[in-house]
């Protein structure tokens, strides 16, 4: 990876405010193809946006506008959930999925979300548990759909859904629950996509992808100290000892006391031997 690609996800994502969800997480394929033509890709999208409003009445509604949306991505552009290769990493490389028209939840919710906002429709996406889902507001409420094949969720699948990952046998009352369906920032969203990656780069033990993805993390989460951590770890197995030092100090600096303290202090004697031969 360039100095430049980083630099270049790095304005893209300096205010909350304005960060291009389609276009930086469109830069995050650059990990996989360094030389990829952005510029080709979002034209591309604009295309398949530009053809969906020609076929807009100048007075849809935002449901109308929502069922022609979700026909044309998922029944004529054929998008869906790569459910025979669920966990492959090029899921969530939207360039990938483009080509494909398969994906995982959160890079089909992106994708759907672009085209959205091409036709006026605020489609946010929602980080719900284990399953990334977006929803619209509409006069009668809210419509929250799942990326994986543009179906409406009603509250009782909601909450089915989100039962696994409540402690409590009981459902936390409407206040609560409803935090769950809270719109995801840009920044929250490309956190969540990255780390995706991490976890199935760190199954591969594919180090080097593994540190393109922690240092896109650091610039998403700078204050995040167990991203460092784990950008330490991946240089640790890169044979980068310096690196490695730098970061997995700075980590027991902060977190003294952490479960993972004592672990990563023993390692320490072995980095600094390893640095010390290489200078």
């Amino acid at each position: 990876m360039t100095i430049n690609t980083l630099e270049y996800f790095s304005t893209l994502v300096q205010q909350d405010d304005s960060i291009p969800l389609f276009e930086a997480a469109l830069a995050i394929a650059q990990d996989a193809e360094p030389d990829l033509d952005l510029a080709a890709l979002e034209e591309e999208v604009d295309t398949l946006a530009a053809k969906l409003k020609q076929r807009l009445p100048d007075d849809a509604s935002h449901l109308q506008k929502l069922r022609m949306l979700n026909h044309y991505f998922y029944n004529e552009l054929g998008f869906s959930g790569n459910v025979n290769d669920y966990y492959n990493p090029d899921n969530s490389y939207l360039h990938r999925v483009l080509s494909t028209r398969r994906g995982i939840p959160i890079s089909l919710a992106i994708l759907y979300m672009e085209l959205a906002q091409q036709i006026d429709l605020e489609v946010k996406g929602i980080s719900f548990p284990g399953h990334f889902l977006m929803k619209l507001s509409v006069q009668s409420g809210q419509v929250v759909l799942d990326p994986f094949n543009g179906s409406s969720l009603s509250r009782e699948e909601l909450e089915e859904r989100v039962e696994p990952y409540i402690l409590e046998q009981d459902f936390p009352d409407d206040f609560q629950f409803n935090a769950y369906l809270d719109a995801a920032s840009p920044r929250d969203i490309l956190v969540r996509m990255l780390r995706n990656l991490k976890l199935l780069f760190m199954q591969q033990e594919h180090w080097q992808r593994l540190l393109e993805v922690q240092e896109r993390l650091l610039i998403l989460l700078p204050r995040e100290i167990t991203e460092r951590r784990d950008r330490g770890l991946a240089y640790a197995n890169l044979e980068c000892p310096q690196a490695a030092l730098q970061d997995i100090e700075a980590y027991l600096e902060q977190r003294p006391y952490a479960m993972d303290a004592a672990e990563l202090r023993a390692r320490l004697p072995d980095l600094r031997d390893a640095a010390g031969r290489l200078n």
